[in-house]
């Protein structure tokens, strides 16, 4: 009886390791990262800040790189009937004016988001929508998150608190058949998430919307990218 008794105690034992190590891996994979600052390099050298925020860790302004992560180049088209004929990655910046580079970054189409080669860093993706929704959920929904995620200077004079340190900048964007349109009012960013053949899910935020605003849009449309953490 002893023997058996000593053989439970071991069981009971290898449990309660076994049950130690399992919500040790359960909190390690629930870290909160919020408040963390730190940097992320592009193929291109341009340095980004990032910040954490709940479990994730996000760049804080908008991705600038020309260059697929295997150095090939996204083409910079200017002529608004090419871009709106294209079906593969392209960028411009806004108004083709290069001076918006250093502040809003590029405009992307969804097809450069998607393509194969990458266009976030090594260790980065550009987020899908329910990475998006992960964010908003944790500053409080999407009425609440807005004003915490827009940068407090650059919004068209009006000022917000910026408390997670996002840093939404309003980038602007480019418009099938139209062209740019909104710089320092609206900044739109695209998901990885296609919606339907012809759309892909956005988010925007803008300073006469006051939500971040979860909707569809055109794959060829130009917008904005910010990218995650792996």
């Amino acid at each position: 009886m002893k023997e058996k008794a000593k053989i439970w105690i071991y069981i009971l034992m290898l449990i309660g390791l076994v049950l130690t190590i399992t919500e040790g891996c359960k909190k390690d994979s629930k870290v909160d990262y919020t408040g963390q600052k730190g940097t992320v390099t592009d193929i291109d050298g341009n340095i980004y800040q990032t910040i954490g925020i709940g479990t994730q860790i996000w760049m804080a302004e908008n991705l600038k790189v020309t260059r697929y992560r295997n150095g090939d180049d996204i083409p910079n088209i200017t002529k608004q009937t090419k871009w709106d004929s294209l079906t593969t990655g392209a960028y411009c910046w806004y108004g083709n004016n290069t001076t918006n580079k250093a502040i809003y970054g590029a405009l992307y189409n969804w097809y450069a988001v998607i393509d194969s080669r990458n266009i976030s860093p090594v260790g980065w993706h550009v987020p899908s929508d329910a990475d998006w929704t992960t964010l908003t959920n944790y500053l409080g929904g999407a009425v609440v998150a807005c004003e915490k995620m827009m940068s407090d200077t650059v919004w068209d004079c009006h000022y917000y608190n910026n408390s997670s340190g996002f840093t939404a900048l309003p980038g602007g964007y480019r418009e099938r058949g139209v062209g740019f349109y909104y710089i320092c009012v609206e900044a739109r960013f695209w998901s990885s998430s296609q919606f339907s053949e012809r759309d892909a899910w956005c988010r925007g935020l803008a300073s006469f919307y006051l939500y971040v605003k979860q909707f569809n849009s055109f794959k060829i449309d130009g917008y904005s990218v910010r990218c995650l953490k792996n």
